[in-house]
């Protein structure tokens, strides 16, 4: 069994997948913040007793402190239980979800930016490098028609045209992603430099 971990976003989300990819469990809640209180917890209720083979789980971006949550549970569950551990994208995540050859992804970033990026092919694949921008810094990069994520409705008003659909990411989704978006390095993905910087 695989065990996906996304904290991400306000969402907190961890799923169960069986051998054959298929879901096996998953729970999914909307919690703001206390990601850090809520996810073991999620974690234990979801396996019960089960432990798995392997560990995914969502690297950013998004809220720097629901990714390094994730992050920080999953590598002490791998080492704890001796498992693979690998990462994905919360925008390839998004843009999987989407069903189309060619899609955007878009979540909120914090100081008025949304994190954006493009994603298209069979197998899908990114387009463009990641960037965090203003809505109308993204509009004029950003081409396809359909965005997805917390930040689509704002990139699709500021471009005047387009298809916004508001979601998040869920870990129930992660055995959509084709299999080189979900070995990734498990390390941060920030988006952008952090807001804290040592003093000079």
């Amino acid at each position: 069994m695989i065990l996906a971990l996304d904290t991400s976003t306000p969402a907190c989300t961890v799923a169960l997948f069986a051998a054959d990819g298929s879901l096996f469990a998953s729970r999914d809640e909307v919690i703001g913040r206390g990601h850090a209180e809520r996810l073991v917890p999620m974690i234990a209720e979801l396996l019960d007793g089960r432990r798995p083979g392997a560990i995914l789980v969502d690297c950013g971006p998004g809220s720097f402190t629901g990714v390094r949550v994730g992050l920080a549970a999953a590598h002490g569950l791998a080492i704890g239980w001796q498992v693979p551990l690998s990462g994905f994208s919360s925008l390839a995540l998004l843009a999987a979800t989407s069903g189309e050859t060619e899609v955007a992804a878009a979540l909120l970033g914090g100081h008025g930016e949304i994190f954006v990026q493009s994603f298209g092919g069979d197998p899908l694949a990114p387009l463009d490098a990641l960037r965090s921008l203003a809505p109308e810094d993204a509009a004029g990069v950003i081409a396809a028609d359909l965005v997805v994520g917390s930040g689509a409705a704002a990139l699709v008003a500021a471009r005047g045209c387009g298809r916004a659909v508001d979601s998040l990411p869920r870990a129930a989704d992660a055995n959509r992603l084709p299999v080189p978006l979900r070995a990734l390095p498990a390390r941060p993905i920030y988006g952008r430099p952090p807001d804290a910087r040592p003093m000079t």
